[in-house]
């Protein structure tokens, strides 16, 4: 099995006000040669959005984009015609394809919101762009993974196109929780949401992540109550 640790201090930061962002990959004016990308992994952004307050139109193209809400809401409007308000709870994809615009806010004036956003490479350049959005049983991930994003069409999670996985899990402080790879020779990018566990003899906290690969398994050693996000995807 091989590693990379990214601690969290080591991260990207940017705080525009309205903004506050940290970045585990180069993204925007913070460049580290080094942290370009894990696979086909591009962007893992960690977003805090001030009430009211949001992402004008913007354009994308040929890239998965994926959201996950943490605290608080986010709305989203699309040239495709879509438009919603997304929670703790939900996922939204965006397969931006051959070109999508959008714009994302804060529709809460008086609360902030918490969000991870997600890049993955595709497949294939210039598919027809596409949206989904789906909300999840937190209590589903209890103990185990919950898949809630893939391209290997397993249980009614949200399709992206590629073969690799999101998925979301809770475990308790004291015990052990296993992830498994879905497809031979793909790498993992563990983000350790909140709590303390360890990965072999890698001791991660709040906000750490552990690139994974080389392995087909992954045990994680809870040592207090943890969530973790695992992003499963090609190496090359």
């Amino acid at each position: 099995m091989k590693t990379v640790f990214h601690p969290t201090e080591q991260r990207g930061h940017a705080d525009h006000g309205w903004l506050n962002a940290h970045h585990s990959f180069s993204f925007a004016g913070w460049y580290d040669p080094s942290r370009v990308h894990f696979g086909m992994l591009r962007v893992l952004n960690d977003d805090i959005v001030a009430g009211g307050q949001g992402f004008g139109l913007h354009p994308h193209n040929d890239m998965e984009i994926i959201t996950i809400i943490l605290d608080g809401a986010l709305q989203h409007k699309d040239n495709m015609g879509n438009g919603s308000v997304i929670r703790p709870g939900d996922v939204q994809v965006m397969s931006a394809g051959t070109g999508v615009m959008h714009s994302e806010f804060n529709p809460q004036p008086d609360q902030s919101t918490n969000l991870f956003q997600l890049w993955i490479f595709p497949k294939e350049k210039g598919i027809a762009p596409r949206y989904d959005q789906k909300s999840f049983d937190a209590s589903a991930r209890n103990g185990q993974f919950q898949l809630v994003a893939s391209g290997f069409r397993e249980n009614g999670e949200l399709y992206i196109h590629q073969d690799a996985g999101i998925s979301l899990g809770n475990v308790k402080g004291g015990d052990t929780i296993t992830y498994r790879m879905r497809k031979p020779g793909n790498g993992a990018y563990v983000m350790l949401i909140d709590g303390e566990v360890n990965i072999g003899d890698q001791a991660m906290r709040r906000r750490d992540a552990l690139g994974v690969w080389d392995t087909d398994t992954i045990r994680i050693d809870a040592t207090q109550n943890s969530s973790l996000m695992v992003v499963e995807v090609p190496m090359r």
